[in-house]
């Protein structure tokens, strides 16, 4: 009998469970690194009346973002879907915010299409993207709201994410252009800036596509954009501390035990 079989424990030797318990010591300490770069409780509560962040890595670090800055008059808020998910999503993520953050601290206009532009160009340059065939297919699909506090507007602009509004329990949906964020398409265009007038009482939702591709255990179906819209609808009544609770609830029973398959994040808030 080898040194090594005498510690083997079934299948998997001492040696190789200290190496999997390792691997997962530093995936978890990677993502409260990662947690740490987005917004915290205390800082989106001073930003916003109410809201609420249903996020659920799927392999403890995560592809999915959020964002929320505020900067003289101006709130930006966003939620980015990168990639993949685990490590390489992950480490597009961080370059996400890394990049909005550069964004947000020049000097320009606030725009919230010419943020989305901007953080292309950066994104394509990092990644060394000219639209060849054989490079890395690295993007990030993002939607991107800019409120200005003085005027009560809120400017929105998606690539590949939309935006949702529910006002006085009825919902309207603010389609993203079908961009992403890298990649340099055939002919490049600037992304759309959507001005929406908000009112008291409105409520927006930003999400990736996690919580609709997901499939059931009983049905081995997907989810679907348009039941989650319908969810959230039914839910607009309700504060949004308890929409968190009724989509998480929703989300576990729906998938039962089926293999999670991607990062889920849905951001709401109240102006």
């Amino acid at each position: 009998m080898t040194p090594e079989s005498q510690y083997s424990t079934g299948f998997i030797s001492l040696t190789q469970s200290q190496g999997i318990d390792d691997h997962l010591a530093s995936l978890r300490y990677a993502g409260i690194i990662q947690k740490a770069l987005m917004p915290d409780q205390e800082h989106l509560s001073g930003l916003f009346r109410d809201h609420f962040v249903l996020f659920l890595p799927r392999d403890i670090v995560s592809g999915d973002f959020y964002y929320a800055i505020r900067n003289k008059q101006y709130i930006s808020v966003a939620v980015g879907d990168c990639t993949g998910h685990g490590v390489p999503g992950a480490l597009l993520s961080i370059m996400g915010i890394s990049f909005l953050n550069e964004v947000f601290q020049c000097k320009i206009e606030r725009r919230a299409n010419r943020a989305l532009n901007m953080m292309r160009e950066k994104v394509m340059k990092s990644l060394h993207q000219t639209g060849e065939r054989s490079e890395a297919k690295d993007s990030i699909d993002i939607g991107l709201c800019v409120i200005d506090c003085n005027t009560n507007t809120l400017q929105f602009s998606g690539a590949n994410r939309p935006l949702i509004r529910i006002r006085n329990g009825e919902i309207s949906e603010f389609k993203p252009d079908k961009m992403t964020i890298g990649l340099a398409p055939l002919k490049e265009h600037s992304f759309t800036n959507v001005v929406i007038d908000t009112l008291p009482g409105d409520k927006f939702y930003l999400f990736t596509d996690g919580f609709s591709d997901q499939f059931s255990q009983v049905t081995d179906k997907k989810f679907k954009y348009k039941q989650l819209k319908r969810v959230i609808e039914s839910l607009s009544g309700l504060p949004l501390s308890r929409q968190k609770e009724y989509l998480e609830d929703t989300f576990y029973e729906w998938k039962g035990d089926t293999q999670q398959i991607d990062d889920v994040l849905i951001f709401g808030f109240q102006l």
